[in-house]
């Protein structure tokens, strides 16, 4: 079963002129929820996609798509990260990643043929009352969390589920995640 991750971020630029990853628009949370998703101790996950979708100027959407199964030529670092970000951002390739002009309500409608889709959020319906049946797909808020109409969106195709009361940063979720379904074998 692939799980995949979609975080939704508000401000991150489209554009591959950036200094560091932090000043890109918050690309910096976009490389944290990248290791937390893909990254084992010395191994890749190979059944996990990530996605995020990127906002900020100067050409909304992008759509990058991250797949474990083929990605290599990366390390957890940031340096790697920040360089990999500006090339595929820019139009270069790089194993395992795949760019394009995708719209987030594109990108959801096509998934909700062949994914359970969940968003996270504090006041969704327990995880540990959720059955896993179909690759999940969890989307997620980047610092700012999901507008309201993009959330709206997403619940016509899935549910809301939560970790509990306590908001963790969307790096820290896809972590819990990722540990409860390797409890469950999923």
């Amino acid at each position: 079963m692939i799980r995949e991750f979609l975080l939704f971020s508000r401000i991150g630029k489209t554009s591959n002129v950036f200094n560091n990853l932090h000043d890109a628009g918050r690309l910096d949370i976009i490389y944290e929820c990248i290791i937390a998703s893909l990254f084992l101790s010395h191994g890749l996950r190979k059944n996990v996609i990530f996605h995020s979708i990127l906002n900020g100027p100067p050409n909304p959407p992008l759509h990058i798509r991250i797949d474990g199964a083929k990605l290599f030529d990366v390390r957890t670092d940031v340096w790697t990260w920040q360089k990999i970000l500006k090339k595929v951002i820019g139009g270069k390739s790089h194993p395992g990643i795949i760019v394009t002009k995708k719209s987030f309500e594109l990108l959801l409608k096509e998934k909700s043929n062949n994914n359970q889709i969940f968003v996270l959020e504090e006041d969704g319906k327990k995880i540990d009352k959720i059955s896993f049946h179909q690759n999940p797909i969890f989307v997620l808020g980047d610092h700012i969390g999901l507008p309201r109409k993009v959330e709206n969106f997403a619940l016509r195709y899935g549910e809301k589920i939560s970790l509990g009361d306590i908001p963790y940063l969307a790096s820290s979720c896809i972590n819990i995640l990722n540990y409860l379904l390797d409890q469950q074998h999923i």
